[in-house]
């Protein structure tokens, strides 16, 4: 099965992309990691997305050794840090990202979270970037809803394409109002950890929806994360089972009852609540 997200200008991307955190760390994983990434690709997972500060530029490069010769089959995003996201320093690290990935240009280029740089100065040096054709388009990650409308509010703030977040079963929080900012916008959301971390797959709910439908606990809360519209989920696999297991959560079909059983024990959000942030 494949889902689609739209972009506000009309690009369409799989709902299920794939997710490079903590990817090409360690050289005896590589072989693995990299067969995953190009499995992935060949099963529809075609975003992938990674940044300069994964292991220091080591996800990207081994991101780009599985995309070569494959570069119009994947939507391609990395993100800069908040240090690099000025006039001054952004276009050098995005040169040194393409670089590493070994292309001439970004389909999504994100702030990794908002430091110490004036926003309307990021927004003029992405802008640059796209005016120069090294990115597309761009977009931001870890931003709440205050700092999404003091950024929508800013001149070319409006043409934030993406904002990159925490969010899984066990933290829901921008489904009170910054998710639904984001739809009315035509924005993605794009979910980083969308598994959790610590015991959220061993939880008995999750484990009991899981059997029902003949699933693993971690395919039914990839489903949970992706039944929302406008939300692509970039989980990462380290190996080709894995990647396979994480495209089959697209099959699973909640019912009312799997609903109402995730929602008594992950209860969404009645108020505003903090962005959580790894």
């Amino acid at each position: 099965m494949t889902r689609l997200v739209s972009f506000a200008d009309g690009t369409t991307v799989p709902a299920l992309g794939q997710g490079t955190w903590e990817i090409g760390d360690d050289p005896a994983r590589r072989d693995a990691e990299q067969a995953a990434l190009s499995r992935g690709i060949d099963l529809g997972l075609t975003l992938i997305d990674t940044a300069e500060l994964y292991g220091s530029g080591k996800s990207e490069r081994l991101v780009g050794e599985v995309i070569a010769g494959r570069r119009d089959e994947v939507f391609l995003v990395s993100k800069v840090k908040p240090d690099n996201a000025s006039e001054m320093k952004m276009m050098l690290s995005c040169e040194k990202s393409l670089e590493r990935l070994g292309v001439d240009r970004l389909d999504l280029y994100l702030l990794h979270w908002s430091g110490r740089v004036p926003l309307d100065e990021t927004i003029a040096a992405f802008e640059e970037l796209v005016d120069e054709g090294m990115i597309v388009r761009w977009g931001v990650s870890n931003l709440d809803i205050r700092s999404m409308n003091k950024l929508e509010a800013l001149e070319g703030g409006d043409a934030c394409a993406a904002n990159q977040l925490l969010y899984n079963l066990g933290t829901r929080g921008i489904e009170y109002d910054l998710l639904p900012w984001l739809q009315a916008r035509d924005m993605p959301m794009m979910a980083y950890s969308p598994l959790g971390r610590g015991g959220l797959l061993e939880h008995p709910v999750i484990v009991d929806i899981a059997d029902r439908h003949d699933a693993s606990p971690a395919q039914v809360a990839l489903a949970a994360v992706l039944r929302h519209d406008g939300v692509i989920a970039i989980p990462k696999a380290s190996s080709v089972e894995h990647v396979e297991a994480n495209a089959d959560a697209l099959e699973i079909q909640f019912d009312i009852e799997d609903i109402e059983k995730l929602d008594a024990a992950f209860p969404p959000p009645t108020s505003e609540q903090p962005l959580d942030i790894i």
